[in-house]
This record gives structure tokens, sequence and C-alpha cells, in this order.
């Protein structure tokens, strides 16, 4: 490797060719202000903010697409720079809607955070403010251009990495606005709810569909009884709103708080991932044995699914029929639970508490109400939970652990990887591999799907039959598998998919964690290891021996895949304009 040596503040490092100043500064431990930026995602120099002097250059650069050469000496942190700094700052708020005080990501917010950091007491420009109606209309996300500050780091995220482009740039100049085409709203174009728009975003431009307001509500109402449920992803990123260093597990921490807010029973949305391991290996051994509807692909992340009836609409009868864990939840809690408490469905009200915000658009499908009534009736994401724990006034740090309700709150290990792309596939071998041999498996940690690779392959050999399987995360890693599926040039039996990088674990709806954090952190690596971490943990890690996912099959159920299981467990998906 070629390596180049230069100077910054006086400091010699070398580096190798083709890194970016930034890069290199960061290497030494020399921090240059960014906004725009998103490491290896949006690197386009747009707003300025990290300007150095470059000796020889005729005038300040940008660190974030400046390459390094050899002998160069660059100065960060100069009287000049951080009037520039300072100036462009200003020129982004001076149009920019300052209600920082009611914005939901204030002092979490990178504008705010840089503009501290400059020392900016007064806008010298009085910039003409835009009035730009707010975009209400889809199920899951909130689009403001009035607080949007043109970085595009959302249209990168959504073109580059999710392979949609549901957004962009349109108009010229000041006129400028990031917006669907024809300015429709993202309800009416091939957004997949995802959210990773709302991650990437560095203000308040892009923001979840709030829904606090509907579960206060239904806690206060004495008429409702209130089930919560809790998917395996927020209990490994929750603690970063109360700041705890990324990855930290607060399960029982969680559950304490859920019980604080008053909600009348705490399920967790892993058992029901454990009745899914059982109705979709048993669809998978079926499928395998007829030789139909192959490869069986999950149909856990309801962003995929969107984004498969959008684009492989010919695709739809190898998504496996299971409901996501969380409906089957909602489902079960209105059947199964309410027969057992003898409660009528009609005055039962199931929230959600999930890592996603594409979830908000699944529990409105009119094709999830398999008792009459919706299986889930509100989805907040963990953003919104930390809000109404803050809301509340509980010390969530000073929490003792709590348990989750029985029956439907016991789980196994195979259910709490559903939290990490690979995991689904991983629960599903534990038990498949299991139930053909009629062996215990010598190692339950399949580490050829685990990873974040965008697209893992493997084979496992169950009895007579090798199956190869597929996962991969993200949609536009998910593009290339199918294409290459479509086209024949890749056979599968089983393959894994999940919306967003990474999986759940930094799904639309995790904690946000700012791009110069993102620099030096792996976010998805720090979180998948504390669900493997949770799995390892557990005394019970195969979604099969879990007594109380049994007990319901017994005692309600049936066996997996009964007349029963589909009337509640099981749905079916329609096809949608590509554009």
């Amino acid at each position: 490797m070629e390596m180049v040596k230069l100077t910054i503040d006086g400091v010699q490092i070398e580096v190798p060719k083709g890194t970016t100043v930034l890069e290199a500064a960061r290497s030494a431990h020399i921090h240059i202000p960014t906004l725009c930026y998103l490491k290896g995602i949006n690197e386009i120099g747009a707003c300025r903010m990290c300007l150095v002097e470059v000796k020889g250059a005729r005038s300040l650069q940008a660190s974030c697409v400046f390459p390094v050469g050899e002998g160069m000496e660059i100065r960060t942190n100069t009287p000049a720079i951080r009037e520039a700094r300072k100036t462009n700052m200003e020129l982004i708020l001076s149009n920019h809607d300052r209600k920082c005080l009611t914005c939901v990501r204030s002092e979490n917010c990178e504008l705010q955070t840089l503009s501290t950091q400059l020392g900016i007491d007064d806008i010298r420009y009085e910039g003409e403010q835009g009035n730009y109606a707010v975009d209400e209309l889809s199920t899951s996300i909130v689009r403001d251009p009035n607080k949007c500050i043109l970085c595009r780091r959302c249209v990168s995220t959504c073109r580059e990495v999710q392979g949609i482009g549901a957004i962009g740039a349109t108009e010229r100049g000041f006129n400028t606005i990031i917006e669907p085409v024809y300015s429709k709203s993202l309800a009416d174009v091939n957004c997949i709810n995802c959210g990773q728009c709302i991650e990437a975003c560095p203000v308040g431009a892009l923001r979840e569909k709030d829904d606090t307001d509907k579960v206060w509500d239904a806690i206060n109402n004495p008429d409702l009884h209130v089930v919560v449920q809790t998917a395996p992803a927020v209990r490994v990123a929750l603690g970063e709103e109360f700041g705890m260093p990324i990855g930290t597990r607060v399960t029982g921490k969680m559950v304490a708080a859920l019980r604080r807010l008053g909600f009348d029973r705490i399920f967790d949305t892993d058992f029901t991932a454990d009745l899914t391991i059982m109705e979709e290996g048993t669809e998978l051994l079926g499928r395998l044995k007829k030789g139909e509807n192959l490869p069986l692909i999950t149909s856990c992340s309801p962003g995929w699914i969107k984004y498969c009836e959008h684009n492989y609409p010919e695709l739809l009868d190898n998504l496996s029929t299971c409901k996501s864990p969380h409906e089957m939840m909602g489902a079960m809690v209105k059947s199964y639970y309410a027969e057992k408490t003898n409660q009528d469905p009609a005055n039962i009200y199931v929230v959600s508490i999930m890592p996603c915000t594409a979830k908000k658009f699944e529990s409105q499908r009119p094709e999830l109400q398999a008792t009459g009534y919706p299986d889930v009736d509100a989805v907040l994401t963990t953003r919104e939970l930390a809000r109404m724990i803050k809301q509340a006034g509980i010390n969530f740090l000073k929490l003792e652990d709590e348990d989750f309700d029985p029956i439907l709150g016991d789980s196994t290990g195979a259910a709490v990887i559903f939290g990490a792309t690979g995991g689904v596939m991983e629960a599903a071998l534990r038990t498949v591999a299991e139930i053909v041999t009629g062996k215990p498996l010598e190692n339950l940690e399949i580490h050829a799907v685990r990873g974040l690779e965008g697209v893992k392959e493997v084979e496992i050999p169950l009895g007579d039959i090798t199956v190869k399987a597929a996962v991969a995360h993200g949609t536009g890693n998910a593009k290339a598998l199918m294409d290459k599926v479509v086209s024949g040039e890749k056979e599968y039996h089983f393959i894994e998919i999940m919306g967003c990088p990474g999986g759940c674990v930094t799904g639309g709806g995790q904690p946000i964690v700012p791009a110069q954090v993102q620099m030096d952190v792996d976010v998805r690596a720090k979180r998948a290891a504390a669900i493997y971490d949770e799995d390892r943990s557990l005394p019970v890690r195969k979604s099969h021996e879990n007594e109380s996912v049994k007990k319901v099959y017994d005692e309600y159920l049936g066996e997996p895949n009964s007349h029963r299981a589909h009337e509640l467990l099981h749905t079916h998906y329609t096809p949608r304009n590509k554009f």
C-alpha cells in the first residue's frame, strides 16, 4: 500500500494514498467539524463546515473530499477558517426554521450542536424563510421541508444504500427542496417507510409519525386493557437515549419502565419470534418436500415486504405467509390471551415498541385483522418510548430489573437474535436442523450467516438435503440478490431479507447517532454484539424448546401450520406500482 507523508497542524503523519484530509486528521486525533458528511454514504463537500487551509492552494478546501498529497501542509484552525465556518453556519441558519425548543431533535440536532461548537451567538444575515407544507400523509414518516438544510444525506441514503430513490432535490438555487417526484407525498410513492432517511437527517426535517399521545390516551382509558410488547432490538438501544454506551442491554430496566408507565401487561415480541420459527420452519420443510415456491423468503421485515410488493411482484408467492412477530403477538393477545382472561378483544389495546418505522405502516394493513380487529393498535419507536419515559419523570438509570409477564413474555435466545441481520436464518436453522436430523446441534452459533457483509451465502446439510441459503440486509443489497434469483443466476432454498442495513438493530426508529460518532463507531456491530450476548445469557436458545410455545400449541393452536394457526398467524401480500 502506497503511503503519503503530510503535516496537519504541525503534526507529522503518514496515511494511505487516497485518504481524504478529513480522514487523515481524525487518524491524528484532530477534530474537523462536519455537517453534510455521512461516512461512506454522503461525501459531497456541500456544507463547507469542514474547510481547511492547504499550503499553496488558492482557497480554503473541503476536507471531506480533498485527497492528501505527499508533503502537504494543512492547517485546520486559523482565524480565516473559523470565520469562514461561522459565516457558512450563519447562512444556513438564516433561513432555517429555528423552533428549536419544540423540535423533536432538540439536544440531538447536529446543526444545534455545531452552532454551539462554533460559538454562534448572533446571526448577521436574515434569509427568506421557507413556507412549505409539512407532509404528514405517510403512516410512518413526517417530512418538514422548512427544517431541511439541503445536506442531501437522506437522498444519498435512500438512493445509494436502500436503492429506492423515493426522494431527491427538485427546483434550483434558493428554491431547491428535497421531496418525492412531482411534489408528491411520501405516502404516494414507492417509499418503504424504513426510516433510514430519518436516521441520516442531521436535523428535524424528517421524523417518525408520533403516536405517543394516542398511547397515553389508551393507558388512561379505564375501559381499555392495554398490552405492550417489545421487539428484541429495542433492548440493546433504548439505554442510549439515557446516556448509556451504544449497545448496552437494558431488558430488565425497559420492562420496569413499561410497568411504571401504566401498561396492564408486558409481553415480549420474542415469544412470537419463537412462534414464527415454528410456523416458518414447518412452512420451509413443506415447500422443500413439495419442491414448490422456492426459495422461501422471510417476511419479518415490513420495509422489505413493501419493497418486494413494489419491485418483485412475481416473487410474492415465495414470501413466507407468516406475519411478522409483532403482528402474530397482536393476533394471539386478541384471541388466545383474550379467551384465557375472559376479555372482549374489542377492549384490548395492543401497543408494539419497535425499532422500525415501517411497522407503523404494517399495523394499518387491512390484511392484519385476524380477529376482526387490528392485530396491533399502535406502534411506537424506541425513540418514542424514551420520550414517554422522560415525560413520566421516570429515572430510567435507577430502575431495578423486572421480568416480562407470562406466558406470552417467555422466549429463547433464538428469538432475540431476530434483531440482527442473519438472526432469523440462524434461529430457523437451529430448529429445522434438529427436527430433520432428530439430533441436537453441537454448535448453536451459525457464524456463516452473521456479520455485516451485504450478502452472505451458506450451505447447511439437513439429512438428505443440503439447504442453500442466503442473507441480505438493506434493500440495496436485497435488490442485488433478488436480481440474481430472478435471472436464474443463483438458486436457493431459503433467503432472509432485512429491510434496514444491519437488520433491526439499526432500524429507522432506533436512537439517532450523530455522524461524527459514526465515523469512529460501527453502531450496527455494537448493537448486534449485545443481541448475541443476550442470546448466550439465556437458558433456552432454541425456539422449539420454548415450553410456553409448546403450551400454546397444545391448548390452542394444535400444531404448526394448522388451520387455526393459518387463520391467526399467516397473511398474504399485494402487488404495488413500481413508481
